[in-house]
């Protein structure tokens, strides 16, 4: 049986990496538009700095990603963030570290006396009945703890994670976990100290690997003995007598079983021919414009004391937030150098992402300017642009999601896969992934 998996980010490889672990018979080609794997999960090194392209890790309170690098051999390229991780701090009119139990959250100045009074009352709000409908984030908020809590730390959370705001995102398909507490617990403060009682151990530390993400992936597909094709784009999956096949350039051949883990955008065209209404579903997901701007000093003066910062939108700052690099992981700078990587765009300025790449260096410095008074001149710069770089799980998502993967079963052999559909953390993609995999690797 041959099997194509077309897109190397983290969803196909973990894919390809686990059916030729379970199924060495296999014949598996992966393909990629890029000349290397990763997709958005890459690590560029300029003057011994490494800046991470787009995501710089996993938590360790879900067990995917663990077990993958176990597997593939790579627990040696581990790396634990640092202790002052754990510091964070959301910008609004100024510097605030983020409260991390309620007796900081109290004396915190982040809201106002009666915001935290609301929150207190959550206890006493009745939860949503089951089976109402999807909610945006903002809307689940409002109800739940509050304007002032939602406007500030939801705001600041929802830029972090998926480069938007709370009223674009349906807290169904981005945060099932918060609307499973309400269901199971009556209420979050509830379900939260329910799950702590429960559960044997820390919630979970943020763990990446040495000198980057980047060193994963390599480590990932030397792991993998599939058939590569590199640096070529997909484009067109068609129906065959049996299977179907895929060209790409001046490849064309025939597959029992085809995956298609790229981008949806992307998906949507390479099966636009086999059937326009899928395609034109996949075409219907919406993506957040984010650019990626890391810098990096030889000295700096700025303690870097922590994990680093988000913005709320009402500060109305050209940033989306401030990862201190070289403070969560310290091999992200040689000794004695510092590095930052700044978030711009997403759905609070799309329209800065088409910054030229001096442009977008400039509106990170003022960024850092305004939210952490640095205006020393970087001595290495790193740009990188996303035009759609996190999916947007818009309310109605779920159900549209649902549809697409309908409209499926009448392909058997053609998958979908990656970060656009049910979660895009990478442990979700990891588990997602391998439980894709395995159904791959039942087939006969």
């Amino acid at each position: 049986m041959r099997t194509a998996i077309i897109g190397a980010g983290i969803s196909g490889l973990t894919t390809a990496f686990y059916l030729l672990r379970e199924r060495p018979d296999r014949e598996v080609h992966v393909f990629d538009a890029a000349a290397i794997p990763g997709g958005t999960m890459r690590t560029v090194t300029q003057d011994g700095f490494h800046f991470e392209a787009g995501g710089n890790g996993f938590l360790t309170n879900k067990p995917d990603s663990m077990q993958l690098a176990k597997d593939a051999g790579a627990q040696d390229l581990l790396m634990p963030s640092s202790d002052q991780a754990r510091k964070r701090y959301i910008f609004t009119d100024r510097l605030h570290r983020l409260p991390e139990s309620p007796g900081l959250f109290l004396r915190s100045k982040l809201i106002g006396f009666g915001d935290k009074l609301r929150v207190a009352g959550e206890v006493f709000v009745s939860p949503r009945r089951r089976g109402g409908g999807e909610e945006t984030l903002q809307e689940f908020g409002y109800r739940r703890v509050g304007k002032g809590f939602t406007d500030v730390f939801l705001d600041a959370m929802t830029a972090g994670i998926y480069a938007t705001t709370p009223d674009r995102v349906s807290v169904n398909a981005a945060f099932p976990l918060v609307v499973r507490l309400e269901q199971e617990h009556g209420g979050l403060f509830r379900g939260m100290l329910a799950r702590r009682k429960k559960q044997a151990g820390p919630g979970g530390i943020l763990m990446s690997f040495k000198s980057g993400v980047g060193t994963f992936i390599g480590h990932l597909r030397a792991q993998t003995p599939a058939q590569w094709h590199l640096g070529e784009p997909v484009t067109e999956v068609v129906r065959a007598t049996s299977g179907y096949r895929v060209r790409a350039g001046d490849f064309e051949e025939g597959f029992d079983q085809v995956v298609v883990s790229t981008p949806s955008h992307a998906a949507s065209a390479m099966l636009r021919r086999l059937d326009p209404d899928l395609s034109a579903g996949l075409a219907a997901i919406e993506y957040s414009p984010v650019a990626v701007v890391g810098l990096g000093w030889k000295e700096l003066d700025h303690p870097l004391d922590g994990f680093g910062l988000l913005t709320t939108t009402s500060a109305g700052l050209p940033v989306l937030g401030v990862l201190w690099d070289s403070s969560i992981f310290p091999d992200r700078a040689p000794d004695g150098a510092k590095s930052v990587r700044v978030m711009i765009g997403g759905q609070r300025n799309p329209e800065l992402v088409d910054q030229d790449e001096a442009g977008l260096i400039a509106t990170a410095r003022e960024g850092l300017r305004l939210t952490m008074g640095v205006e020393r001149e970087p001595d290495v710069s790193f740009v990188q642009r996303w035009d759609r770089g996190i999916p947007s799980y818009r309310v109605g998502h779920i159900a549209a999601v649902d549809a697409l993967f309908k409209q499926l079963d009448r392909y058997p052999g053609l998958y979908l896969g990656g970060n656009a559909y049910r979660g895009i953390a990478m442990n979700d993609c990891v588990r997602n992934g391998r439980e894709l995999a395995e159904r791959l690797a039942a087939a006969e």
